[in-house]
């Protein structure tokens, strides 16, 4: 029964390939931006320029959140990659775990929240003022979850060393 609940752990397998596809669209959507920018790059603004580029960077960060929960994820929950000595291993990834993994998640949500949140506040003269507090608040939300997981994460955490 036990190595059968072990074994179970595999289902997550196709969880991680399908955020694999899905970063597959999103790499399709930052390349679509990308050429409708330089199609445009004679004709619009610095600020419709900056809206363009900060748009980009949301997309990459969305992207290295999904790379930190597909190979994060995988190698806590599924299996080990086996990726020692390899010259390209995420430095992060030899001393992963759930609790580190949740505040790393947490960070980069913060970052895409405030790439977000500029956008708002550079188109703030087209939005209305409600819109623009709740999405403050919603990005404080986030900054004090983060915290509060590092701060848990770190009351929890051990580091190993003599028994005195």
């Amino acid at each position: 029964m036990g190595s059968f609940i072990f074994l179970s752990r595999w289902l997550q397998a196709p969880l991680y390939f399908g955020l694999i596809v899905a970063q597959s669209v999103y790499v399709y959507h930052f390349m679509v931006e990308l050429w409708h920018l330089l199609q445009k790059a004679t004709t619009i603004t610095e600020t419709e320029i900056m809206l363009v580029v900060l748009g980009l960077i949301d997309v990459v960060m969305i992207a290295n959140l999904l790379i930190m929960v597909i190979i994060g994820g995988y190698e806590t929950f599924v299996s080990r990659l086996r990726l020692e000595g390899h010259p390209d291993q995420p430095e992060w990834l030899s001393h992963v775990n759930a609790g580190i993994l949740k505040v790393k998640l947490a960070t980069a949500l913060i970052g895409i929240s405030s790439i977000h949140l500029l956008k708002s506040f550079i188109n703030a003269d087209k939005l209305d003022t409600k819109t623009l507090l709740w999405q403050v608040v919603i990005h404080v939300t986030f900054v004090a979850s983060a915290l509060i997981l590092a701060w848990i994460d770190r009351l929890t955490y051990r580091p190993p060393g003599p028994e005195h």
